[in-house]
């Protein structure tokens, strides 16, 4: 992706349903469950790099002894970092007990996270600050094992000052700037309530079932309770993604599919999907059960998914990507007039890397049907030089961009970071016939267009191609997210700058006031959520007229090459992922109706000038 957005967040989920001495004995090892839990978090770590945490719960320690542990870290790799610093106690003991990790009961009560639930989280901070502080899982602790709780999860909730008000709480500075916070407070006064029932055997399908219905967002998070109960939960849309794995040694839930499938080394099948609404339990005994929650609703899951966040190595995901670059060949064809012969294809590094086979595969089909029927028309006429030449043909592919290294912004500068952020990526020189060739790049999704301005269009002109088409294997992102994913400012987008700028150039601009008195209107009567004014905004506009106005503003100034923008449609877009229907930041329809409320007030603070976020 050539705009950088902060997103999603990864959970990891263990339960080990042996003692220690099993895996000793089975696998060599009494740390093979916090081995699994770093895998199970490094082959995520594409979800969050701002932070890392893990937190474990010991089951039947005698009273007196701690057995809620958690570590956490904003290092620059911190699940490195945790996981070194696990590793370093490790030593420590070691030095004084050599056999000690042959002694699986030693080895419980001297090292901290050595427990039989596990709980990991990578974050990408969307809310809040970067400090530790702010890095998942929270814990509330108590005198009473069945009252602590450690919560992790993939989410941003729009409802958090509502929670506040439910519980009748005056939040601290903290807690308004943590979600998590919000949903811990929620939840943990509800689990103090069952346990006040069932002491310290509070039932968490009640717990829950009176929690979740209070968040408005989209989420997946695991929880683990003081006295070896756990459970992991996604929201009624599935919005959020949660996979689970069970089996005698384990059981295991992540954001992702492939990383269960890798860490664990097993079948598709066998990794399966928790539904919408529906919660994974597990009891102190290792005992578990899917239990609904609440109804499930349209299933939305986010495309945003499929077409970036999760890693291309799940089989379906990799496909998706394909059928997504596939579809776009015919519309590019269209723009080249079917000179293949002249056009050269690319992509933007490293994520938009599947599509572009999939854009690619397209190219060759057509390549083929015109072989097949030029041969044909040859009829007799055919000579050993012509047919060579004829199935010789290829589709021109050439790396053209790398990204060279991630850029500092230590430069506060405008006009010198700009000079910078020019040279995240290099070209490869010599591959471009200047003034002949068309140059063809794909990108997974263009968010704000500044990189494609500042640094990849500029970068790529420099080669002297005839013409640019930066084609997006996503559709327009008009609108702002709030279930995950930091696109929170409407004037960041391109696509909103672009409808704006063709509004002052036809006269349109008491269109934006009306828009926003509408807007203040609904605010008085707390009726934000009930629409999303934002849709007027782009209505006036063909996709066509925005796309081309987005290719205007992403050419730097004095460029005399033409460059043409072509998106991803949403037809296409729900072809390609069938199963992740979630299109709001394309369309502007919310699975909740949080969303059309941050929508409207980050349309405010727009027209107000300020440059903060909707929720």
């Amino acid at each position: 992706m050539s705009d950088e957005i902060k997103h999603e967040c990864g959970l990891a989920f263990i339960r080990l349903r042996k003692p220690f001495s099993y895996y000793l004995q089975q696998y060599g090892s009494v740390m093979y469950g916090l081995n699994k839990l770093y895998l199970l978090m490094e082959k995520q770590h594409n979800r969050g790099q701002d932070g890392a945490g893990v937190a474990a719960v010991k089951l039947n320690v005698e009273p007196g002894y701690p057995f809620l542990h958690r570590l956490r870290s904003n290092a620059p790799q911190p699940i490195a970092d945790i996981f070194y610093r696990i590793g370093q106690e490790m030593n420590e003991l070691e030095k004084y007990q050599k056999e000690i990790k042959t002694h699986p009961g030693l080895m419980k009560g001297h090292v901290p996270l050595l427990g039989e639930l596990l709980l990991g989280h990578l974050r990408y901070g969307t809310q809040g600050k970067n400090n530790v502080e702010f890095c998942h899982p929270f814990i509330k602790r108590d005198i009473q094992p069945g009252r602590n709780l450690a919560l992790a999860g993939n989410f941003n909730l729009v409802n958090t000052d509502e929670l506040y008000d439910l519980l009748n709480m005056e939040p601290g500075e903290f807690q308004k700037q943590s979600d998590l916070a919000a949903m811990m407070e929620v939840i943990h006064h509800f689990l103090v309530k069952e346990d006040e029932e069932c002491p310290n055997n509070a039932n968490l399908v009640k717990v829950l079932q009176k929690s979740v219905p209070l968040f408005d967002g989209g989420y997946t998070f695991g929880g683990l309770v003081g006295n070896g109960h756990s459970f992991v939960m996604r929201d009624a849309h599935g919005i959020r993604p949660a996979y689970y794995y069970v089996d005698d040694e384990f059981i295991v839930a992540a954001s992702e599919r492939a990383s269960i499938r890798t860490s664990f080394n097993v079948g598709e099948n066998e990794v399966l999907e928790l539904m919408p609404g529906n919660a994974l339990i597990i009891d102190n005994q290792g005992e578990y059960k899917i239990e609904q929650i609440v109804e499930p609703k349209e299933r939305r899951a986010c495309s945003f998914e499929r077409i970036y966040f999760s890693r291309g190595s799940d089989e379906k995901i990799y496909r998706e990507r394909i059928a997504l670059g596939y579809h776009l060949s015919r519309r590019v064809l269209e723009n080249i007039n079917n000179d293949l012969k002249n056009t050269i294809f690319s992509y933007i590094p490293n994520t938009a890397e599947v599509a572009f086979y999939g854009l690619v595969k397209g190219m060759e089909d057509y390549l083929n049907q015109i072989k097949v029927q030029r041969i044909l028309k040859w009829g007799n006429d055919i000579t050993e030089e012509k047919l060579q030449e004829m199935i010789t043909r290829k589709i021109r592919q050439e790396k053209i961009a790398i990204k060279d290294v991630k850029m500092r912004t230590f430069i506060t500068e405008d006009a010198n970071r700009n000079e910078m952020v020019q040279h995240v990526y290099d070209i490869t020189y010599g591959t471009v016939r200047k003034d002949e060739d068309t140059l063809v790049v794909i990108d997974d999704s263009i968010v704000r267009g500044t990189t494609l301005k500042q640094s990849i269009v500029r970068m790529l002109s420099r080669l002297g191609p005839k013409k640019i088409i930066i084609v997006s294997s996503a559709p327009q992102i008009r609108y702002p997210d709030c279930y995950g994913i930091d696109m929170s400012k409407l004037g960041d987008f391109i696509a909103f700058k672009a409808a704006i700028a063709l509004m002052k150039e036809r006269g349109m601009e008491n269109l934006l006031t009306e828009l926003q008195e509408k807007c203040k209107e609904l605010q008085r009567n707390n009726q934000l959520h009930v629409e999303n004014v934002v849709r007027q905004v782009y209505k006036p506009f063909t996709t066509e007229e925005i796309s081309d106005k987005i290719a205007q503003l992403i050419t730097p100034a004095g460029l005399e090459l033409p460059v043409q923008v072509i998106y991803q449609t949403i037809e296409d877009l729900h072809d390609s992922c069938p199963t992740n229907t979630g299109d709001w930041y394309f369309t502007g329809n919310y699975p909740t109706p949080g969303g059309n409320k941050v929508c409207n007030k980050a349309f405010l603070n727009y027209m107000d000038g300020k440059n903060v976020r909707g929720y």
